[in-house]
């Protein structure tokens, strides 16, 4: 009968029990061990945030890492510091360093990208809840650095597994023109995105005038934006085009400038007419919130003296600029009342009867 010595050294698929036995508890250990310390690093995350303390930045993206460690990685590599110890057929050892370099870089990729969202997430909140907004502009640069860092990472596990990838980057390359040819208006919409996501000219939110389209921005996407135009409507238009538009962005006007004309009938006495730009000015700095600028009498029409009026609401807020100019209007309608002075529209002369027909347009 063989001593529990002798049965240690029975060899097995190549390798001795003794050997069979160390990888099972290397094996049984690191699949153990590394996944509860992720979970105790999840857990404790979990735990600062709900209690909001702060944590060094290195501490933070550190513990947000190991918890964005997949179990598949965890069990590839307990399953190769086992595979180590034992003497394996070359094939299959072959098909475990295959799955492991893999499943290494793989798990690279998704480091890389956890850390590119935590960088780009600091960026974001970096001004306060207010940038938030910037957040659909965000995800195109995300999409970007994602579909970077997984080729890297190919390219990468391909060359480690022995591939040659010079043949391989001369091949994309002629194939990357080529493909780029043929989807360059994609492109250029891809590129648009990043230059607006990089320069900024408008954010989800901000209310745009392009062309003959008016909204508020919804969306900012990799191909398109979206906007929700004041009738209700949804608009879209490419990335490319919006650059090529000139764009207004209404909200962020600090303040806003208003001219507005009054026609008076020529039959107005002169030192009434003298009157009308003291009655606008007083009518104007009435309101508040509104800073007087100037009236003159501008130009004699074909049917009125115009009173050209230009003054500026502090604010950029439409609905306090309509209600300003309303409140003007009414004052006017009364002040011109109260003295007589006629509000002029277009007439016409009978010459044979001298007669002046008004008619209200």
């Amino acid at each position: 009968m063989e001593s529990p010595i002798e049965l240690l050294e029975y060899v097995f698929l190549g390798s001795s029990l003794r050997a069979w036995l160390i990888a099972t508890l290397v094996f049984l250990v690191t699949f153990i061990v590394l996944p509860g310390v992720r979970a105790i690093v999840a857990r404790r995350r979990r735990t600062r945030a709900a209690e909001g303390k702060q944590v060094f930045v290195g501490v933070e993206l550190g513990g947000l890492l190991i918890t964005a460690t997949s179990r598949l990685f965890l069990l590839v590599l307990a399953l190769y510091f086992a595979t180590r110890i034992l003497t394996l057929p070359p094939q299959l050892d072959r098909a475990i360093t295959v799955l492991s370099v893999l499943t290494f870089w793989l798990q690279v990729a998704l480091w890389g990208v956890v850390a590119t969202r935590f960088a780009l997430d600091r960026e974001l909140h970096r001004g306060g809840p207010a940038d938030t907004a910037r957040a659909g502009s965000f995800e195109v640069l995300m999409f970007v650095a994602r579909l970077l860092i997984f080729s890297f990472a190919a390219l990468l596990a391909l060359d480690n597994l022995g591939v040659q990838i010079k043949p391989l980057l001369a091949g994309l390359g002629i194939g990357g023109i080529a493909i780029a040819l043929a989807v360059q208006t994609v492109l250029g919409d891809l590129f648009a995105s990043l230059s607006i996501t990089l320069d900024k000219p408008f954010e989800i939110g901000d209310s745009l005038l392009v062309d003959d389209a008016n909204g508020t921005v919804e969306r900012i996407g990799i191909k398109s934006t979206r906007l929700r135009s004041l009738n209700g409507e949804q608009i879209i238009i490419s990335n490319a085009e919006l650059l090529k538009s000139r764009v207004r962005n209404f909200k962020r006007m600090s303040e806003r400038r208003y001219a507005f004309t009054v026609g008076v009938a020529y039959e107005t006495p002169r030192e009434l007419l003298a009157e009308v730009p003291a009655i606008i000015e007083a009518a104007v700095r009435a309101q508040p919130k509104t800073r007087f600028d100037r009236c003159h009498l501008l130009k004699l029409g074909d049917s009125s003296l115009l009173f050209e009026t230009v003054y500026i609401v502090t604010e950029a807020d439409y609905q306090l600029f309509a209600d300003t100019q309303q409140a003007i209007n009414f004052r006017l309608l009364e002040e011109f009342g109260e003295r007589g002075i006629m509000f002029a529209y277009p007439t016409q002369r009978n010459i044979n009867e001298d007669v002046v027909v008004r008619s209200p347009s």
